[in-house]
């Protein structure tokens, strides 16, 4: 398992398939959890991205997942979100995004 840590925000990969996010994705650290998760899917084949483990995020943390799924897709490599956590699937809606989060 690969793991790296920002302040406040965790990315681990606990399996080949799997890229994980955990802790508070916010303002205070998306950009960094970004470049370390971005590195994480150039390194990997993952094809999901847990966010079970999030316990706080904010406008900024969507922007980041956002982006990784767009990254993935652009690579050719869709990343599939599960375990989306109910506060960022209702920032998402309220943002008209909440499509972009569906498989």
């Amino acid at each position: 398992m690969n793991s790296h840590s920002s302040v406040g925000v965790r990315c681990d990969s606990p399996d080949s398939d799997t890229l994980a996010l955990s802790g508070a994705l916010t303002f205070a650290n998306a950009a960094q959890a970004y470049e370390q998760a971005s590195r994480a899917l150039e390194h990997g084949a993952q094809t999901r991205l847990e966010l079970s483990g999030l316990k706080h995020t904010d406008s900024a943390g969507l922007a980041c997942v956002l982006a990784l799924l767009a990254r993935a897709s652009g690579a050719g490599r869709p990343l599939h979100v599960s375990n989306l956590p109910e506060s960022l699937r209702a920032l998402a809606d309220v943002c008209d995004a909440g499509g972009l989060l569906q498989p």
